[in-house]
Protein backbone atom coordinates (compact mmCIF):
# COMPACT_ATOMS: atom_id res chain seq x y z
CA UNK A 1 0.00 0.00 0.00
CA UNK A 2 1.41 3.37 -1.02
CA UNK A 3 2.22 5.93 1.62
CA UNK A 4 1.85 9.69 1.49
CA UNK A 5 3.56 12.46 3.41
CA UNK A 6 1.30 14.00 6.06
CA UNK A 7 2.36 16.88 8.30
CA UNK A 8 1.19 17.13 11.93
CA UNK A 9 1.15 20.71 13.24
CA UNK A 10 0.70 22.30 16.66
CA UNK A 11 0.49 26.06 17.15
CA UNK A 12 2.33 26.89 20.39
CA UNK A 13 4.52 29.95 19.77
CA UNK A 14 5.69 30.44 23.38
CA UNK A 15 6.45 26.79 24.10
CA UNK A 16 9.93 25.30 23.80
CA UNK A 17 9.24 21.65 22.95
CA UNK A 18 6.53 19.34 21.62
CA UNK A 19 6.30 15.72 20.49
CA UNK A 20 3.85 13.50 18.65
CA UNK A 21 2.81 10.11 19.98
CA UNK A 22 0.65 7.78 17.89
CA UNK A 23 -0.41 4.23 17.26
CA UNK A 24 1.81 4.14 14.15
CA UNK A 25 4.86 4.91 16.37
CA UNK A 26 3.87 2.44 19.10
CA UNK A 27 3.11 5.55 21.17
CA UNK A 28 6.78 6.51 21.28
CA UNK A 29 7.76 10.18 21.10
CA UNK A 30 8.37 11.74 17.71
CA UNK A 31 10.15 15.08 18.16
CA UNK A 32 8.43 18.00 16.45
CA UNK A 33 10.44 20.88 15.03
CA UNK A 34 9.47 24.48 15.68
CA UNK A 35 9.26 27.07 12.91
CA UNK A 36 9.35 30.87 13.00
CA UNK A 37 5.57 30.90 12.48
CA UNK A 38 4.98 29.46 15.97
CA UNK A 39 4.08 25.97 14.72
CA UNK A 40 5.66 22.71 15.79
CA UNK A 41 5.59 20.18 12.96
CA UNK A 42 6.62 16.73 11.87
CA UNK A 43 5.98 14.98 8.58
CA UNK A 44 5.25 11.26 8.52
CA UNK A 45 4.79 8.76 5.69
CA UNK A 46 1.38 7.15 6.19
CA UNK A 47 -0.87 4.88 4.16
CA UNK A 48 -4.58 5.67 3.83
CA UNK A 49 -6.51 4.61 6.91
CA UNK A 50 -7.47 5.60 10.45
CA UNK A 51 -4.90 6.57 13.08
CA UNK A 52 -4.99 7.68 16.68
CA UNK A 53 -2.55 10.17 18.08
CA UNK A 54 -1.90 12.72 20.82
CA UNK A 55 0.47 15.60 21.30
CA UNK A 56 2.83 16.34 24.16
CA UNK A 57 3.96 19.85 24.95
CA UNK A 58 6.09 21.63 27.52
CA UNK A 59 3.37 23.70 29.15
CA UNK A 60 3.55 27.49 29.55
CA UNK A 61 0.39 27.69 31.69
CA UNK A 62 0.98 29.33 35.06
CA UNK A 63 -0.86 26.67 37.06
CA UNK A 64 1.41 23.83 35.88
CA UNK A 65 4.91 23.12 37.07
CA UNK A 66 7.41 25.20 35.11
CA UNK A 67 7.53 23.82 31.60
CA UNK A 68 5.94 20.55 32.70
CA UNK A 69 5.11 18.06 29.93
CA UNK A 70 1.38 17.77 29.20
CA UNK A 71 -0.33 15.21 26.95
CA UNK A 72 -3.14 16.86 25.00
CA UNK A 73 -5.71 16.26 22.31
CA UNK A 74 -4.99 18.15 19.10
CA UNK A 75 -6.93 21.47 19.45
CA UNK A 76 -7.85 21.13 15.76
CA UNK A 77 -8.86 17.45 15.91
CA UNK A 78 -11.96 16.76 13.82
CA UNK A 79 -12.57 13.32 15.33
CA UNK A 80 -11.82 12.30 18.92
CA UNK A 81 -12.11 8.93 20.64
CA UNK A 82 -14.46 9.69 23.56
CA UNK A 83 -12.90 7.16 25.95
CA UNK A 84 -9.20 7.86 25.43
CA UNK A 85 -9.47 11.47 24.15
CA UNK A 86 -7.05 10.47 21.42
CA UNK A 87 -7.22 12.57 18.28
CA UNK A 88 -8.33 10.57 15.25
CA UNK A 89 -6.82 11.09 11.82
CA UNK A 90 -8.54 9.63 8.75
CA UNK A 91 -6.53 9.68 5.53
CA UNK A 92 -7.90 9.07 2.06
CA UNK A 93 -5.74 9.53 -1.03
CA UNK A 94 -3.16 11.04 1.27
CA UNK A 95 -5.48 13.80 2.49
CA UNK A 96 -7.20 14.27 5.82
CA UNK A 97 -10.98 13.76 5.77
CA UNK A 98 -13.65 13.84 8.47
CA UNK A 99 -15.74 11.05 6.90
CA UNK A 100 -16.93 9.95 3.48
CA UNK A 101 -20.46 11.42 3.59
CA UNK A 102 -21.82 12.57 0.20
CA UNK A 103 -24.12 15.59 0.34
CA UNK A 104 -27.40 15.29 -1.55
CA UNK A 105 -29.37 18.52 -1.03
CA UNK A 106 -26.89 21.30 -1.78
CA UNK A 107 -29.05 22.64 -4.61
CA UNK A 108 -32.35 22.81 -2.69
CA UNK A 109 -33.80 26.33 -2.38
CA UNK A 110 -33.83 27.43 1.26
CA UNK A 111 -35.79 30.26 2.92
CA UNK A 112 -34.19 33.65 3.44
CA UNK A 113 -33.78 34.98 6.96
CA UNK A 114 -36.88 37.19 6.87
CA UNK A 115 -39.04 34.10 6.18
CA UNK A 116 -37.86 32.21 9.26
CA UNK A 117 -39.92 30.35 11.79
CA UNK A 118 -37.27 28.78 14.02
CA UNK A 119 -37.60 25.66 16.18
CA UNK A 120 -35.02 25.38 18.97
CA UNK A 121 -34.17 21.87 20.14
CA UNK A 122 -31.67 19.84 22.09
CA UNK A 123 -30.66 16.67 20.29
CA UNK A 124 -30.55 14.62 23.47
CA UNK A 125 -33.99 15.67 24.72
CA UNK A 126 -35.97 16.21 21.53
CA UNK A 127 -36.37 12.67 20.43
CA UNK A 128 -35.25 9.11 20.65
CA UNK A 129 -35.34 6.23 23.00
CA UNK A 130 -38.90 6.84 24.08
CA UNK A 131 -39.10 3.25 25.26
CA UNK A 132 -36.23 3.95 27.67
CA UNK A 133 -36.57 7.00 29.87
CA UNK A 134 -32.81 7.12 30.40
CA UNK A 135 -31.74 6.99 26.76
CA UNK A 136 -30.62 10.27 25.29
CA UNK A 137 -31.61 11.08 21.77
CA UNK A 138 -29.30 10.80 18.79
CA UNK A 139 -28.90 12.60 15.48
CA UNK A 140 -30.74 9.68 13.89
CA UNK A 141 -33.66 10.14 16.27
CA UNK A 142 -34.01 13.78 15.25
CA UNK A 143 -33.94 12.64 11.62
CA UNK A 144 -36.86 10.34 12.44
CA UNK A 145 -38.85 13.36 13.65
CA UNK A 146 -38.11 15.68 10.71
CA UNK A 147 -41.42 14.91 9.03
CA UNK A 148 -43.10 16.08 12.25
CA UNK A 149 -41.27 19.41 12.00
CA UNK A 150 -42.07 19.67 8.30
CA UNK A 151 -45.74 19.07 9.09
CA UNK A 152 -45.64 21.77 11.77
CA UNK A 153 -44.30 24.09 9.08
CA UNK A 154 -41.11 25.44 10.64
CA UNK A 155 -38.36 26.25 8.14
CA UNK A 156 -35.32 26.50 10.40
CA UNK A 157 -34.09 24.51 13.38
CA UNK A 158 -31.71 25.87 15.98
CA UNK A 159 -29.62 23.12 17.53
CA UNK A 160 -28.24 23.65 21.00
CA UNK A 161 -24.43 23.28 21.13
CA UNK A 162 -23.03 20.35 19.18
CA UNK A 163 -19.33 20.61 19.97
CA UNK A 164 -17.82 17.86 22.06
CA UNK A 165 -18.44 18.52 25.76
CA UNK A 166 -17.60 16.83 29.08
CA UNK A 167 -19.67 14.32 31.01
CA UNK A 168 -22.44 11.90 30.15
CA UNK A 169 -25.09 14.55 29.61
CA UNK A 170 -25.16 18.32 29.48
CA UNK A 171 -26.39 21.11 27.26
CA UNK A 172 -23.04 21.67 25.59
CA UNK A 173 -22.22 25.11 26.94
CA UNK A 174 -18.74 24.05 28.03
CA UNK A 175 -17.07 22.84 24.81
CA UNK A 176 -13.86 20.80 24.91
CA UNK A 177 -13.12 20.24 21.23
CA UNK A 178 -14.07 23.04 18.85
CA UNK A 179 -13.80 21.01 15.66
CA UNK A 180 -15.46 17.81 16.91
CA UNK A 181 -19.23 17.19 17.26
CA UNK A 182 -20.55 15.64 20.46
CA UNK A 183 -19.79 11.93 20.12
CA UNK A 184 -22.68 10.69 22.27
CA UNK A 185 -25.20 12.05 19.73
CA UNK A 186 -23.78 9.91 16.93
CA UNK A 187 -21.19 10.01 14.18
CA UNK A 188 -20.06 12.95 12.05
CA UNK A 189 -21.76 11.35 9.04
CA UNK A 190 -25.04 11.08 10.97
CA UNK A 191 -24.87 14.77 11.86
CA UNK A 192 -24.28 15.59 8.19
CA UNK A 193 -27.22 13.39 7.23
CA UNK A 194 -29.42 15.31 9.70
CA UNK A 195 -28.38 18.66 8.23
CA UNK A 196 -28.65 17.35 4.68
CA UNK A 197 -32.16 16.03 5.22
CA UNK A 198 -33.20 19.30 6.86
CA UNK A 199 -32.04 21.06 3.72
CA UNK A 200 -33.92 18.54 1.59
CA UNK A 201 -37.11 19.51 3.45
CA UNK A 202 -36.45 23.23 2.99
CA UNK A 203 -35.23 23.80 6.54
CA UNK A 204 -32.12 25.76 7.43
CA UNK A 205 -29.92 24.67 10.33
CA UNK A 206 -28.62 27.15 12.91
CA UNK A 207 -26.09 25.94 15.49
CA UNK A 208 -25.55 27.38 18.96
CA UNK A 209 -21.93 28.53 19.20
CA UNK A 210 -20.13 28.98 22.53
CA UNK A 211 -17.31 31.46 21.89
CA UNK A 212 -17.10 33.34 25.17
CA UNK A 213 -15.57 30.47 27.10
CA UNK A 214 -14.58 26.83 26.93
CA UNK A 215 -14.24 23.83 29.20
CA UNK A 216 -11.19 23.72 31.46
CA UNK A 217 -10.38 20.49 29.60
CA UNK A 218 -9.76 22.29 26.31
CA UNK A 219 -6.20 21.65 25.16
CA UNK A 220 -5.41 25.36 24.82
CA UNK A 221 -5.58 25.72 28.60
CA UNK A 222 -2.67 23.25 28.94
CA UNK A 223 -0.51 24.62 26.12
CA UNK A 224 -0.34 28.25 27.23
CA UNK A 225 -3.46 29.41 29.07
CA UNK A 226 -2.82 33.15 28.96
CA UNK A 227 -2.10 33.13 25.23
CA UNK A 228 -5.75 32.38 24.42
CA UNK A 229 -7.62 33.13 27.65
CA UNK A 230 -8.00 35.79 30.28
CA UNK A 231 -6.16 35.02 33.50
CA UNK A 232 -9.36 35.83 35.38
CA UNK A 233 -12.95 36.19 34.21
CA UNK A 234 -14.50 39.61 33.66
CA UNK A 235 -17.47 38.96 35.93
CA UNK A 236 -17.35 36.30 38.69
CA UNK A 237 -21.16 36.00 38.59
CA UNK A 238 -21.14 35.32 34.84
CA UNK A 239 -18.19 32.96 34.64
CA UNK A 240 -18.74 29.55 33.07
CA UNK A 241 -15.15 28.54 32.32
CA UNK A 242 -11.91 29.92 30.87
CA UNK A 243 -12.82 33.06 28.92
CA UNK A 244 -11.28 33.73 25.52
CA UNK A 245 -9.25 36.94 25.46
CA UNK A 246 -10.13 38.84 22.31
CA UNK A 247 -8.06 41.83 23.43
CA UNK A 248 -4.64 40.16 23.45
CA UNK A 249 -2.51 40.64 20.32
CA UNK A 250 0.68 38.67 19.65
CA UNK A 251 2.74 41.57 18.32
CA UNK A 252 5.50 39.32 16.98
CA UNK A 253 3.14 37.27 14.79
CA UNK A 254 0.60 40.06 14.32
CA UNK A 255 -2.42 37.97 15.32
CA UNK A 256 -5.20 37.81 17.89
CA UNK A 257 -4.82 34.14 18.89
CA UNK A 258 -8.30 33.65 20.38
CA UNK A 259 -9.98 35.30 17.40
CA UNK A 260 -7.99 33.20 14.92
CA UNK A 261 -8.86 29.95 16.71
CA UNK A 262 -12.60 30.67 16.91
CA UNK A 263 -12.73 32.03 13.35
CA UNK A 264 -11.06 28.81 12.16
CA UNK A 265 -13.70 26.78 14.02
CA UNK A 266 -16.57 28.77 12.50
CA UNK A 267 -15.17 28.38 8.99
CA UNK A 268 -14.74 24.65 9.54
CA UNK A 269 -18.34 24.12 10.66
CA UNK A 270 -19.70 26.05 7.69
CA UNK A 271 -17.55 24.27 5.12
CA UNK A 272 -17.63 20.77 6.60
CA UNK A 273 -21.18 20.65 8.02
CA UNK A 274 -23.00 23.13 5.77
CA UNK A 275 -24.59 24.99 8.72
CA UNK A 276 -26.75 27.99 7.82
CA UNK A 277 -26.43 30.18 10.88
CA UNK A 278 -24.93 30.65 14.31
CA UNK A 279 -26.41 31.68 17.64
CA UNK A 280 -23.72 33.44 19.63
CA UNK A 281 -24.10 32.34 23.23
CA UNK A 282 -23.31 34.92 25.95
CA UNK A 283 -22.56 37.59 23.34
CA UNK A 284 -22.66 40.32 25.96
CA UNK A 285 -19.93 38.54 27.93
CA UNK A 286 -17.76 38.23 24.80
CA UNK A 287 -17.58 42.01 25.10
CA UNK A 288 -15.84 42.56 21.76
CA UNK A 289 -17.86 43.85 18.85
CA UNK A 290 -14.69 43.77 16.73
CA UNK A 291 -14.36 40.02 17.28
CA UNK A 292 -18.05 39.44 16.58
CA UNK A 293 -17.82 41.48 13.37
CA UNK A 294 -14.88 39.39 12.23
CA UNK A 295 -16.75 36.16 12.98
CA UNK A 296 -19.83 37.32 11.06
CA UNK A 297 -17.71 38.53 8.13
CA UNK A 298 -15.90 35.19 7.91
CA UNK A 299 -19.14 33.24 8.23
CA UNK A 300 -20.80 35.10 5.38
CA UNK A 301 -17.75 34.67 3.18
CA UNK A 302 -17.58 30.94 3.88
CA UNK A 303 -21.30 30.45 3.21
CA UNK A 304 -20.51 31.23 -0.44
CA UNK A 305 -23.38 33.62 -1.15
CA UNK A 306 -25.99 31.39 0.48
CA UNK A 307 -28.07 33.07 3.18
CA UNK A 308 -26.50 32.96 6.64
CA UNK A 309 -28.17 33.95 9.91
CA UNK A 310 -26.46 35.32 13.01
CA UNK A 311 -28.30 35.82 16.27
CA UNK A 312 -26.93 36.83 19.64
CA UNK A 313 -27.93 36.04 23.19
CA UNK A 314 -27.64 39.59 24.50
CA UNK A 315 -29.49 40.28 27.74
CA UNK A 316 -31.13 42.70 28.12
CA UNK A 317 -31.78 42.98 24.37
CA UNK A 318 -30.45 46.15 22.79
CA UNK A 319 -30.25 47.58 19.26
CA UNK A 320 -26.53 48.20 19.87
CA UNK A 321 -25.77 44.54 19.13
CA UNK A 322 -27.74 44.42 15.85
CA UNK A 323 -26.96 45.67 12.39
CA UNK A 324 -26.44 48.24 10.96
CA UNK A 325 -24.76 49.66 14.09
CA UNK A 326 -23.82 46.39 15.77
CA UNK A 327 -22.14 43.24 14.46
CA UNK A 328 -25.01 40.71 14.59
CA UNK A 329 -28.15 40.45 12.46
CA UNK A 330 -30.57 39.45 15.22
CA UNK A 331 -30.88 39.57 18.99
CA UNK A 332 -32.70 37.14 21.26
CA UNK A 333 -35.61 39.20 22.55
CA UNK A 334 -36.07 38.37 26.21
CA UNK A 335 -38.23 41.49 26.51
CA UNK A 336 -40.87 39.92 24.26
CA UNK A 337 -40.99 36.79 26.41
CA UNK A 338 -41.20 38.67 29.71
CA UNK A 339 -43.85 41.04 28.40
CA UNK A 340 -46.00 38.18 27.10
CA UNK A 341 -45.63 36.09 30.26
CA UNK A 342 -46.47 39.13 32.40
CA UNK A 343 -49.60 39.81 30.38
CA UNK A 344 -50.75 36.20 29.89
CA UNK A 345 -50.37 35.41 33.57
CA UNK A 346 -51.99 38.67 34.75
CA UNK A 347 -55.36 40.30 34.55
CA UNK A 348 -55.16 43.69 32.88
CA UNK A 349 -52.79 44.23 29.96
CA UNK A 350 -50.26 47.01 29.77
CA UNK A 351 -50.98 47.99 26.16
CA UNK A 352 -47.74 49.95 25.79
CA UNK A 353 -45.67 46.90 26.78
CA UNK A 354 -47.69 44.73 24.41
CA UNK A 355 -47.12 47.26 21.61
CA UNK A 356 -43.37 47.26 22.32
CA UNK A 357 -43.40 43.47 22.08
CA UNK A 358 -45.30 43.51 18.80
CA UNK A 359 -43.26 46.32 17.25
CA UNK A 360 -39.60 46.34 18.38
CA UNK A 361 -38.85 49.29 16.10
CA UNK A 362 -40.36 51.32 18.94
CA UNK A 363 -37.23 50.32 20.91
CA UNK A 364 -34.77 51.17 18.13
CA UNK A 365 -34.46 47.86 16.28
CA UNK A 366 -34.36 48.59 12.55
CA UNK A 367 -34.83 45.38 10.59
CA UNK A 368 -37.56 42.75 10.43
CA UNK A 369 -34.89 40.25 11.53
CA UNK A 370 -33.33 42.44 14.25
CA UNK A 371 -35.05 40.49 17.03
CA UNK A 372 -35.85 36.84 17.54
CA UNK A 373 -39.03 36.54 19.60
CA UNK A 374 -40.11 33.61 21.76
CA UNK A 375 -42.44 32.65 24.58
CA UNK A 376 -39.78 30.40 26.12
CA UNK A 377 -36.29 29.06 25.40
CA UNK A 378 -33.91 26.50 26.88
CA UNK A 379 -33.06 28.86 29.76
CA UNK A 380 -36.70 29.41 30.70
CA UNK A 381 -39.61 27.26 31.76
CA UNK A 382 -42.17 26.91 29.02
CA UNK A 383 -45.30 29.05 29.00
CA UNK A 384 -47.49 26.18 30.20
CA UNK A 385 -45.26 25.70 33.24
CA UNK A 386 -45.16 29.41 34.08
CA UNK A 387 -48.91 29.88 33.72
CA UNK A 388 -49.64 26.67 35.62
CA UNK A 389 -47.55 27.90 38.54
CA UNK A 390 -49.82 30.96 38.60
CA UNK A 391 -52.86 28.71 38.98
CA UNK A 392 -53.95 29.09 35.34
CA UNK A 393 -55.08 25.62 34.33
CA UNK A 394 -57.36 23.56 32.08
CA UNK A 395 -59.20 25.38 29.26
CA UNK A 396 -57.94 28.76 30.39
CA UNK A 397 -54.37 27.59 29.99
CA UNK A 398 -54.95 26.69 26.34
CA UNK A 399 -56.85 29.93 25.67
CA UNK A 400 -53.94 32.03 26.87
CA UNK A 401 -51.32 29.86 25.19
CA UNK A 402 -53.09 30.28 21.85
CA UNK A 403 -53.21 34.05 22.25
CA UNK A 404 -49.50 34.09 23.06
CA UNK A 405 -48.77 31.98 19.98
CA UNK A 406 -50.86 34.30 17.79
CA UNK A 407 -48.98 37.39 18.96
CA UNK A 408 -45.65 35.58 18.54
CA UNK A 409 -46.43 34.66 14.93
CA UNK A 410 -47.73 38.08 13.90
CA UNK A 411 -45.26 40.38 15.69
CA UNK A 412 -42.36 42.09 13.94
CA UNK A 413 -39.28 39.91 14.25
CA UNK A 414 -38.29 36.29 13.76
CA UNK A 415 -40.53 33.88 15.74
CA UNK A 416 -38.90 30.97 17.57
CA UNK A 417 -40.51 27.97 19.29
CA UNK A 418 -38.78 26.08 22.10
CA UNK A 419 -39.30 22.35 21.51
CA UNK A 420 -42.64 21.09 22.81
CA UNK A 421 -44.14 24.54 23.28
CA UNK A 422 -46.33 23.90 20.24
CA UNK A 423 -48.28 21.11 21.97
CA UNK A 424 -48.23 22.24 25.59
CA UNK A 425 -45.16 20.56 27.04
CA UNK A 426 -44.74 21.66 30.66
CA UNK A 427 -41.79 19.68 32.01
CA UNK A 428 -39.65 21.81 34.30
CA UNK A 429 -36.51 23.32 32.78
CA UNK A 430 -33.42 21.26 33.63
CA UNK A 431 -29.90 20.75 32.32
CA UNK A 432 -30.21 17.07 33.14
CA UNK A 433 -31.74 14.58 30.72
CA UNK A 434 -35.27 15.87 30.35
CA UNK A 435 -36.88 14.61 27.17
CA UNK A 436 -40.14 16.10 26.02
CA UNK A 437 -43.27 14.03 26.41
CA UNK A 438 -44.56 13.09 22.97
CA UNK A 439 -47.53 11.22 24.45
CA UNK A 440 -49.17 14.59 25.17
CA UNK A 441 -50.08 14.73 21.48
CA UNK A 442 -52.50 11.87 22.11
CA UNK A 443 -54.71 14.30 24.06
CA UNK A 444 -57.23 16.35 22.07
CA UNK A 445 -56.40 19.75 23.66
CA UNK A 446 -52.68 19.28 23.00
CA UNK A 447 -53.28 18.12 19.44
CA UNK A 448 -55.58 21.09 18.92
CA UNK A 449 -52.86 23.45 20.14
CA UNK A 450 -50.41 21.83 17.71
CA UNK A 451 -52.84 22.39 14.84
CA UNK A 452 -53.34 26.00 15.94
CA UNK A 453 -49.58 26.57 15.78
CA UNK A 454 -49.52 24.83 12.41
CA UNK A 455 -52.16 27.23 11.05
CA UNK A 456 -50.30 30.28 12.37
CA UNK A 457 -46.99 29.10 10.96
CA UNK A 458 -48.64 28.44 7.59
CA UNK A 459 -49.84 32.04 7.55
CA UNK A 460 -46.48 33.37 8.70
CA UNK A 461 -44.46 31.59 6.02
CA UNK A 462 -46.91 32.24 3.18
CA UNK A 463 -47.60 35.96 3.53
CA UNK A 464 -44.84 38.35 2.48
CA UNK A 465 -46.27 41.13 4.68
CA UNK A 466 -44.37 39.55 7.58
CA UNK A 467 -41.09 40.18 5.77
CA UNK A 468 -41.53 43.93 6.15
CA UNK A 469 -41.17 46.20 9.18
CA UNK A 470 -44.27 48.12 8.05
CA UNK A 471 -46.75 48.09 10.93
CA UNK A 472 -49.58 50.35 12.01
CA UNK A 473 -51.64 50.20 15.20
CA UNK A 474 -54.94 51.28 13.66
CA UNK A 475 -57.23 50.81 16.66
CA UNK A 476 -56.60 50.95 20.38
CA UNK A 477 -59.25 50.79 23.10
CA UNK A 478 -57.67 50.79 26.56
CA UNK A 479 -61.01 50.62 28.36
CA UNK A 480 -62.08 47.50 26.49
CA UNK A 481 -58.57 46.03 26.22
CA UNK A 482 -58.65 45.85 22.42
CA UNK A 483 -55.57 46.37 20.27
CA UNK A 484 -55.49 46.10 16.47
CA UNK A 485 -52.53 46.32 14.11
CA UNK A 486 -51.77 46.04 10.43
CA UNK A 487 -48.71 44.33 8.84
CA UNK A 488 -48.13 45.18 5.18
CA UNK A 489 -45.49 45.49 2.48
CA UNK A 490 -45.00 47.65 -0.60
CA UNK A 491 -46.32 44.91 -2.92
CA UNK A 492 -49.82 45.01 -1.45
CA UNK A 493 -49.60 42.04 0.92
CA UNK A 494 -51.64 42.79 4.00
CA UNK A 495 -52.48 41.22 7.36
CA UNK A 496 -54.81 42.73 9.96
CA UNK A 497 -54.80 41.48 13.55
CA UNK A 498 -57.54 42.10 16.12
CA UNK A 499 -56.72 41.33 19.76
CA UNK A 500 -59.17 41.21 22.63
CA UNK A 501 -56.67 41.27 25.47
CA UNK A 502 -59.29 41.58 28.17
CA UNK A 503 -61.08 39.02 30.33
CA UNK A 504 -64.45 40.12 28.97
CA UNK A 505 -66.45 38.86 26.00
CA UNK A 506 -67.24 41.86 23.81
CA UNK A 507 -70.59 41.73 22.02
CA UNK A 508 -71.10 43.42 18.67
CA UNK A 509 -67.76 45.21 18.96
CA UNK A 510 -66.90 47.80 16.27
CA UNK A 511 -63.38 48.14 14.89
CA UNK A 512 -63.17 51.30 12.76
CA UNK A 513 -60.49 52.18 10.20
CA UNK A 514 -60.10 48.54 9.25
CA UNK A 515 -57.25 48.38 6.69
CA UNK A 516 -58.89 45.66 4.59
CA UNK A 517 -62.15 46.24 2.73
CA UNK A 518 -64.29 43.70 0.95
CA UNK A 519 -63.81 39.93 1.16
CA UNK A 520 -61.14 38.60 3.47
CA UNK A 521 -60.16 35.39 5.22
CA UNK A 522 -60.03 35.01 9.00
CA UNK A 523 -57.36 32.41 9.73
CA UNK A 524 -58.03 31.19 13.26
CA UNK A 525 -61.53 30.01 12.41
CA UNK A 526 -60.88 29.60 8.68
CA UNK A 527 -63.88 31.45 7.31
CA UNK A 528 -64.57 34.33 4.96
CA UNK A 529 -65.64 37.74 6.22
CA UNK A 530 -67.04 40.70 4.31
CA UNK A 531 -65.79 44.11 5.44
CA UNK A 532 -67.85 47.13 4.38
CA UNK A 533 -66.83 50.75 4.73
CA UNK A 534 -63.61 49.77 6.51
CA UNK A 535 -65.67 48.84 9.58
CA UNK A 536 -65.35 45.41 11.18
CA UNK A 537 -68.06 44.36 13.61
CA UNK A 538 -68.11 41.06 15.49
CA UNK A 539 -68.39 39.37 18.87
CA UNK A 540 -64.90 39.11 20.35
CA UNK A 541 -64.31 36.37 22.88
CA UNK A 542 -62.13 37.07 25.90
CA UNK A 543 -58.37 36.74 25.30
CA UNK A 544 -58.93 36.05 21.62
CA UNK A 545 -57.00 37.05 18.55
CA UNK A 546 -58.26 37.19 14.97
CA UNK A 547 -56.14 37.41 11.82
CA UNK A 548 -57.41 38.68 8.48
CA UNK A 549 -55.90 38.57 5.00
CA UNK A 550 -57.33 39.51 1.64
CA UNK A 551 -58.79 36.63 -0.33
Amino acid sequence: MSKHAYTFRLFAPNNIAATLIADFSDWKDIVMQKGDDGYFHTTQKLADGLYQYRLKVRSKSWFNEEEDWRTITDPYATNVDPETQNSILILKDGKKIVDEYKWKSDDVHLPVNSQFVIYELHVGDFSGGEEDGYTRGKYTDVIAKLNYLADLGVNAIELMPLKSNPGDFNWGYSPIHYFTPEESFGSTAELKELIDKCHGLGMRVIVDGVYNHSSTENALTQIDHDYWYRREGKDPEQNWGPEFNYEFIDEKLGINPALVFIADSIRFWILEYRIDGIRFDAAKQIDSFDALREFVKNAREMSDMKPFFTVAEYIPPSPEITEPVGPIESCWNDSFMHSMVEYLSGEKPNLEKVKDAINPTRMGFESVTSVTNYLANHDQNRLFRKLGEKGILDDELYTRAKLGALILMTAVGVPMIWMGEEFGEHVVMSEQSNKINWTLLENDPNKNLFNYYKTLIGLRTSNAAFQSTNIEFFHEDKAAGVLCFHRFDDAGNSVAVVLNLSDDDLQNYHVPNFPINGSCREWTKDHEVEITGHLFTADLSRREGLIFTTT
